[in-house]
């Protein structure tokens, strides 16, 4: 029997093979959508999954501005952020980040699922973001993910 085959192989920076996918966010949910999206850029989808090493794919999300939020959401979630200065905390809701940038919805809610250290910075700058079906990215001929067929 060859032993070798037991080899448990750790991934790389220059092993990893990543690829570009497409992610189609009309019609869904925020967080099931940041959720699946955290875990393409992760790479747990890979047999060759490590978890130290970005061995997550670059991950295009178009038609932002068709996501969904159920419920209540638009008014009652809230985005905090503090300005530095004392009594600088600041808020929006949803509603009102949806109509200054909708792409920061769905970039926030990726963010929050992702490591909270340099991986996770570094995972994030795999994440490109646009309101529109139209894209940068056709040069790199991204393969299209259809979430609601996915596990």
């Amino acid at each position: 029997m060859d032993t070798l085959s037991y080899k448990t192989v750790s991934a790389n920076k220059n092993t990893v093979a990543k690829e570009w996918l497409l992610v189609d966010a009309d019609g869904q949910a925020l967080g099931r959508l940041a959720s699946e999206v955290a875990k393409l850029l992760r790479g747990k989808h890979k047999p060759s999954f490590t978890p130290h090493v970005d061995c997550g794919d670059n991950v295009i999300i178009i038609n932002a501005s068709n996501v969904k939020l159920t419920g209540n959401k638009w008014n009652d979630k809230t985005y905090i952020r503090h300005t530095g200065y004392p009594g600088g905390q600041r808020s929006l809701t949803a509603t009102e980040m949806y109509k200054k940038d909708p792409t920061r919805l769905v970039e926030k809610a990726v963010k929050g699922m992702l490591p909270k250290n340099k991986l996770g910075a570094e995972l994030f700058r795999n994440l490109k973001v646009y309101a529109s079906a139209a894209h940068n990215q056709e040069a790199q001929k991204p393969r299209t993910i259809n979430l609601n067929n996915s596990n």
